[in-house]
């Protein structure tokens, strides 16, 4: 039996670990919400609709997705969040993993993989064992049907324990960050030849545990909302980071590279002229996560 498989028996034998606010019967199968013990709050006289188009029906989800991307930071009232027991566990989660990336440094997080995590966590007594709820927790993170809480791209990570080959990568001077050799590599060194020497590479490949910790940061700012989380970031399994996309921006431009404000930068008007780059999530799309002008599609 793999360690994956052993993981999920783990998982299906615990609780769920999600809850969701008011939702209408358009966003949740009632059926599948008990098997992951999600629970309902009315909050005021829900007008039921009734839909006998399935051209309407798409047509209306249509519509909702393009309402949560644009407005990704607004809390909807189908949001799906972990719930209060849960809480507890992924605070001392993610302190954990944000102790192994301290002590092996930014860049070499980029790379690593859950079970070498696992045994950096055993190693260092400053960081400690995770403890099997803490383990739980994550394979419930990453295994959950992320379509659930409103991210509706593919799963291109299928294994937790996948691991990023470094002999296939190279790290990129000056950025901390490290790219896939091939097609990333090749599309990055053309753009720096048609952008200018101020694209800079901001983010490039990401492991499952790095695309983890991104995750589980961005759902602590969030309150514990995943659907609010997964709206300005790809789950865990599913970050195209893991397999060659990259983010690029603007020399000097901070944290500002990550935002819409990038768009309207000399190095964002050159990217859109050239024929040949793609953009991942685009304004109009249906993914479910806000529109980044700097995340280049390679795969």
């Amino acid at each position: 039996m793999s360690i994956d498989t052993k993981r999920r028996k783990v998982l299906q034998a615990g609780t769920a670990i999600f809850t969701t606010g008011a939702v209408a019967a358009l966003f949740v199968n009632k059926d599948e919400s008990k098997k992951f013990d999600l629970v309902h709050h009315s909050e005021s006289d829900l007008t039921t609709i009734s839909i006998s188009s399935l051209d309407l029906e798409q047509e209306l989800a249509v519509r909702d997705n393009l309402e949560k991307v644009k407005n990704f930071n607004k809390i909807f009232s189908e949001d799906i969040f972990l719930t209060t027991e849960k809480k507890a566990i992924f605070q001392t989660t993610l302190k954990r993993i944000l102790l192994v990336k301290k002590i092996i440094g930014y860049a070499n997080f980029n790379l690593i993989s859950f079970d070498d995590m696992l045994v950096y966590a055993h190693r260092y007594p400053e960081i400690g064992r995770f403890t099997k709820p803490e383990v739980a927790l994550i394979d419930e993170i990453f295994f959950y049907d992320a379509n659930k809480y409103g991210f509706h791209g593919d799963k291109v990570i299928k294994e937790l324990t996948s691991k990023i080959n470094k002999k296939e990568t190279i790290k990129i001077a000056g950025s901390g960050h490290y790219l896939f050799q091939g097609d990333a590599l090749k599309k990055f060194e053309q753009l720096k030849k048609d952008v200018g020497p101020d694209l800079i590479l901001t983010s490039g490949v990401r492991s499952v545990v790095k695309q983890l910790q991104l995750f589980l940061s961005k759902l602590d700012s969030s309150k514990g909302n995943l659907s609010l989380a997964s709206r300005s970031l790809a789950p865990p399994g599913h970050s195209y980071h893991g397999i060659g996309d990259f983010d690029v921006g603007k020399k000097g431009f901070g944290k500002f590279n990550f935002t819409s404000a990038f768009s309207n930068t000399k190095e964002y008007k050159k990217l859109i002229e050239l024929k040949y780059v793609d953009l991942r999530y685009t304004k109009d799309n249906q993914i479910g996560v806000r529109y980044e002008p700097w995340h280049i599609k390679v795969v």
